[in-house]
């Protein structure tokens, strides 16, 4: 440790956070851990979920045609399904687009409400 850090007024907070992040898994309850490519219950939902709103045209632009709805309010489905997801739910996925992935999509996170619906309603362990 730097011979100067007992003088350092934010020491007492940093040597908190190192004793906090000590702590042993028992004494903590983390929030269950998901993987995105081993679920893919949220890209295989809802038709209606995959929705444009936010995008600008330029982002639009980016997403390959033959993935975006006829009407171009969002992602083409196939059924319920994202037409980018390839794989099979709760087995192994991914998305054929995630480098140019809506704003619908990269807002949906790991274990999240909308996580948690989706994977309910593809009977996938929630926690």
């Amino acid at each position: 440790m730097p011979q100067d850090a007992d003088r350092n007024p934010a020491a007492p907070e940093l040597f908190a956070l190192v004793a906090a992040a000590s702590l042993s898994s028992s004494q903590l309850s983390p929030a269950p851990l998901f993987d995105c490519q081993s679920c893919g219950a949220c890209c295989s939902y809802s038709a209606e979920w995959p929705r444009f709103s936010t995008e600008d045209d330029a982002q639009l632009d980016r997403i390959p045609a033959k993935y975006v709805a006829a009407n171009e309010s969002g992602m083409r489905c196939e059924g319920v399904r994202c037409s980018a997801l390839s794989g099979e739910v709760g087995k192994s996925t991914a998305c054929g687009i995630y480098e140019v992935r809506p704003d619908v999509c990269r807002a949906c996170m790991p274990g999240d409400d909308d996580c948690l619906m989706a994977r309910r309603a593809h009977g996938l362990p929630t926690a």
